[in-house]
């Protein structure tokens, strides 16, 4: 893999990563991906053109999806099929919170793991239980804070900074 994947711990709740280029980011996705199950909430966030449906594809293909992932931006949500089914979801375009709530996300949660890009803009119907990612830029390139939400979510950086190396 081309590219530098550094991990640095920036405070106690939360694991930032820097990732040099896309295919650091895809690496990280995947690293994470490898982690997921049924019920897990990525509640993604950043600015536009961050990298959160590269970090998405990534994830996608750490869990075994199969297919292109898109960005759900004009949908809503794309489900993907795999040995856990990925519910990609974006909240950019919707009106209110409730609304992401009336597509289905608990429905989608009982059947597969969800990755929300925007998931800054609906915090309010958001499972506590929620893995945050915020993207941002560093650079030319792009650094990832993970804030875990419960003892599995630190588990689970634990694995993504042997992953990552």
């Amino acid at each position: 893999m081309s590219g530098e994947v550094n991990c640095e711990q920036i405070e106690a709740e939360t694991e930032s990563f820097f990732a040099a280029c896309a295919e650091a980011t895809l690496r990280l996705g995947r690293c994470l991906g490898k982690l997921v199950r049924t019920g897990d909430c990525l509640a993604l966030s950043g600015p536009l053109g961050a990298g959160k449906t590269c970090f998405v594809s990534g994830l996608a293909a750490g869990m075994g999806v199969a297919g292109r992932v898109a960005s759900p931006s004009f949908i809503v949500m794309r489900r993907h099929p795999g040995p856990v089914y990925l519910y990609h979801a974006d909240a950019y375009r919707l009106q209110s919170p409730d609304e992401l709530e009336e597509a289905g996300l608990y429905e989608w949660l009982e059947h597969g793991a969800v990755a929300l890009e925007w998931a800054d803009r609906v915090t309010e119907v958001l499972p506590p239980e929620a893995l945050r990612i915020r993207i941002d830029y560093e650079g030319e390139g792009r650094r990832l804070h993970f804030t875990p939400a419960n003892p599995r979510h630190q588990a689970m950086l634990k694995a993504l900074r042997e992953c990552a190396g």
